[in-house]
C-alpha cells in the first residue's frame, strides 16, 4: 500500500497495513505500525518510532531534528503511540541531549493544522490541540488537555490532567489539573467542570474539586497554607492527590 511516487527509505521497517500516499518520504530509522495512514506529501524523518492506526496527513513534518541552537546532530528519537491524528502542516520534532533525548507522544491525541510540538515535549493522551497551538521544549501535556486555537506554552511549562486552555492564551506558569486558563499570560479563570462531567466524574468530585479551586486561588491564602488545608481533605476526596501533587512538583511556579 505504498504509492509508486513515495520515497520509502530501505531502513524504514513497516508494519502490515501501513499506507504511504504519493510524494510522502520516509526516512531510515523509521518504524510505523500496522495500519497507519500517510497521506500524500508528509516527511518522517527518524529515529522515530510511530505505533498502530494513526493518520498524518499532507505537508506534516514528523521525526525531523530540533530547532535547538544547541543541537549538534546526535541521536535523539521520537516516540509516538497509537490512534494518533496529525493533520496538515503539522511538526512534530525529535529530543535533544539536553533532555532524555527523546519526544514522546502517547495515544488517541488529535494535532490540528499548524500545530507544532517542540524537542523533548511529554505528551499523554486523548489531547487535542486546535489550529496552530505551538509547545516550546520540554512542554509536559497530562491526559485530557484541551488547547484552544492560537494558544501557546512556554518551554519547561507543565499543563496538567483535565485541563482547557482558552484560545489566544499564552501560558508561561504551570497550570494545575482541573483548571480552565486564559489570557496573556494566562491566569485561573475557573474549573474545567464541563470537562469533567464528560469524563465521568461525578457532581461530587467536581463539587471537591470546585472547593479546592477556592482554596487555592479565592482565600487568600498562602500557598504554603492552601496546601496544607487541600492535603487535610485529600483522604477523603482522592480527586484531589493529582492537584496537590503537581503543585509540589511545580518548577516554573503555578499560575496564579
Amino acid at each position: 500500500m505504498i504509492d509508486a511516487r513515495a520515497v520509502v527509505s530501505p531502513q524504514a521497517q513497516l508494519a502490515d497495513g501501513v499506507h504511504v500516499g504519493p510524494f510522502s518520504v520516509i526516512g531510515p530509522d523509521v518504524v510505523i505500525g500496522a495500519n497507519t495512514w500517510v497521506g500524500p506529501h508528509a516527511v518522517i524523518n527518524g529515529p522515530t518510532r510511530i505505533g498502530e492506526d494513526n493518520k498524518i496527513f499532507q505537508f506534516a513534518s514528523i521525526g525531523d531534528a530540533p530547532q535547538d541552537k544547541k543541537y549538534k546532530g546526535e541521536p535523539t528519537r521520537l516516540e509516538i503511540g497509537d490512534r494518533n491524528v496529525f493533520r496538515e502542516f503539522c511538526s512534530v520534532n525529535r529530543g535533544t541531549t539536553h533532555d532524555k533525548g527523546v519526544t514522546r507522544i502517547g495515544n488517541d491525541n488529535l494535532l490540528l493544522a499548524y500545530t507544532h510540538v517542540a524537542h523533548d515535549c511529554v505528551l499523554g493522551d486523548q489531547i487535542v490541540m486546535s489550529n496552530c497551538v505551538s509547545l516550546g521544549g520540554h512542554v509536559q501535556l497530562g491526559d485530557w488537555v484541551i488547547l484552544g486555537g492560537y494558544s501557546g506554552v512556554h518551554q519547561f511549562t507543565r499543563v496538567g490532567a483535565h485541563c482547557f486552555i482558552a484560545n489566544n492564551a499564552a501560558v508561561t506558569r504551570d497550570v494545575p489539573p482541573y483548571i480552565l486558563a486564559a489570557g496573556q499570560p494566562a491566569e485561573p479563570h475557573s474549573v474545567n467542570s464541563e470537562g469533567l462531567k464528560r469524563r465521568g466524574f461525578t457532581p461530587e468530585q467536581i463539587r471537591n474539586i470546585k472547593n479546592a479551586y477556592r482554596v487555592l486561588y479565592r482565600q487568600g491564602l498562602k500557598l504554603a497554607d492552601a496546601l496544607i488545608e487541600l492535603e487535610r481533605r485529600a483522604p477523603d476526596q482522592p480527586e484531589l492527590i493529582p492537584f496537590i501533587d503537581f503543585i509540589k512538583l511545580s518548577s516554573r511556579s503555578i499560575v496564579r
